[in-house]
């Protein structure tokens, strides 16, 4: 079988590693002669499993012991209305900054539950000369003025990352869901932190949420209790049976990746991959990117043909070669190559080559 590369956007790519394991141990886990999806998830060797996660999540990003790790339903689009049930109340209020699709999406999500007085909206994003820039506010207020400051470090369908940390006189919300684990990041200045699991963490459906648990003071609004982040923190994420087989797989990819040099050695890892497909695109005038240097997407690199009638040629000899799921987003057109922490240099390197041969028979 010839060498395929999957470059989707999510449902990721696993460590093959990951994945091997996951096959030689699924119907028998632990020596117990059963899957892990078919054990009790109170059962003391999934128990065993679930604190063994969160010990090495808690060491691959440094999380202080202030902060309540939890494995939560509903992927990362669960969380945009969670963390405004969880932190709104009746009449707190929020600040937005919007950089794309998705921190528009936790935007128009929060409006509709808290409804437009609660919640505020910045652009951060303007097109200066053709070339989408993230122009960062001045965030100046009093401290009781937002409850929280939301923001996504990287919008996965526009190709646009966040790397500054922001300083902000509110309680800072990120959606991490294509970034987390990817580069190194000070967890203690943020007031809670949500991912969706399947671009760096594991398979859909599962959420990661890290509080601060003074968060979880504030006031809340009415809410499905399965979201209640104060009840998942008393129950240790189990108040209900949680996607267990997720879970799993997410704790094979915290010991991969320690395995490798951790956050510090995978964040240089995919400095080198996202250097080497943006300076092909840099290189070749058949291809261009229409993002600011200093906001090019590590993880997600969306770039055009400059002749768009061979968008399709491009797509079915590329899958031809085993270079799969490169068509962009169907709001922004052109391709995405998205290389979270699974892709290795060697299917960068596959890309650029066939980019460069493409471009050649077709100039």
């Amino acid at each position: 079988m010839s060498v395929k590369y999957n470059f989707c956007a999510g449902p990721a790519m696993l460590p093959p590693p990951v994945m091997a394991k996951a096959q030689q141990e699924l119907l028998d886990w632990n020596g117990l002669g059963v899957s892990v999806m078919e054990i009790s998830h109170r059962s003391s060797e999934f128990i065993a499993l679930a604190k063994q996660a969160e010990a090495d999540l808690r060491e691959l990003m440094s999380i202080p012991d202030n902060y309540h790790v939890l494995f939560m339903h509903g992927g990362g689009r669960g969380q945009f209305a969670a963390v405004v049930n969880n932190f709104l109340g009746d009449k707190g209020r929020a600040l937005y900054l919007v950089s794309g699709q998705w921190s528009k999406s936790a935007m128009e999500e929060a409006r509709k539950l808290a409804g437009d007085s609660q919640i505020d909206a910045l652009n951060i994003v303007e097109n200066i000369n053709g070339i989408n820039t993230v122009v960062m506010p001045a965030l100046k207020g009093s401290g009781d003025e937002y409850r929280y400051l939301h923001y996504c470090p990287n919008e996965t369908v526009d190709g646009i990352e966040i790397f500054d940390e922001i300083t902000s006189p509110w309680p800072i919300v990120a959606d991490l869901s294509s970034t987390i684990m990817s580069r190194e990041l000070d967890v203690s200045r943020y007031g809670l932190i949500y991912a969706g699991a399947q671009k760096n963490i594991g398979p859909s459906g599962l959420a990661i949420v890290i509080v601060r648990k003074d968060m979880l003071e504030l006031p809340q609004m009415p809410q499905a209790s399965i979201m209640d982040y104060r009840l998942c923190a008393e129950h240790d994420s189990m108040f209900n049976t949680p996607p267990t087989f997720a879970w799993y797989l997410a704790a094979e990819v915290f010991t991969w990746l320690k395995g490798i040099g951790g956050v510090k050695a995978m964040e240089a890892i995919n400095k080198e991959k996202a250097a080497r497909l943006y300076a092909c695109i840099d290189k070749l005038d058949f291809y261009r990117n229409g993002v600011a240097m200093a906001n090019r997407s590590r993880m997600n690199v969306t770039f055009q043909l400059t002749d768009e009638s061979l968008d399709k040629v491009f797509l079915t000899e590329a899958e031809a070669k085993g270079l799969l799921a490169l068509k962009g987003h169907r709001i922004v057109g052109g391709m995405r190559a998205s290389l979270y922490n699974a892709m290795p240099l060697d299917g960068v390197d596959a890309l650029v080559t066939f980019m460069e041969e493409f471009a050649a028979r077709h100039a």
